[in-house]
């Protein structure tokens, strides 16, 4: 299934399984996420002005897709996902409650 940013995933595979967050960024043409709280690393990064912050930086690093399922904001638990078509617009919807996941 499509994930798209803002929306909120479920980690089901990693060191991370079972924590929830939202997208921050959807890179490589969909295969990686960035989600907000998830697979935290250290960057050590040196000063390059002086507003530049230096030291031990915690960030999150990308996820692959296939090790999160997107959670329904309507019945609250995770999903495969369907695409169905509203209006002549084709939508993704919660395979579980039949509610479209994409605001119409």
């Amino acid at each position: 299934m499509r994930v798209k940013r803002g929306d909120t995933v479920l980690v089901i595979a990693g060191d991370d399984k079972g924590k929830r967050g939202k997208v921050v960024q959807v890179r490589d043409g969909g295969k990686k996420l960035i989600v907000e709280g998830i697979n935290l690393v250290w960057k050590h990064q040196r000063p390059i002005r002086r507003a530049s912050e230096a030291g031990r930086i915690q960030k999150s690093a990308p996820i692959d897709r296939s090790n999160v399922m997107v959670v329904c904001p309507h019945c609250d638990k995770p999903t495969r996902g369907r695409t169905k078509f509203l209006d002549g617009r084709k939508v993704r919807s919660c395979h579980r409650c039949q509610e479209p996941l994409d605001v119409v």
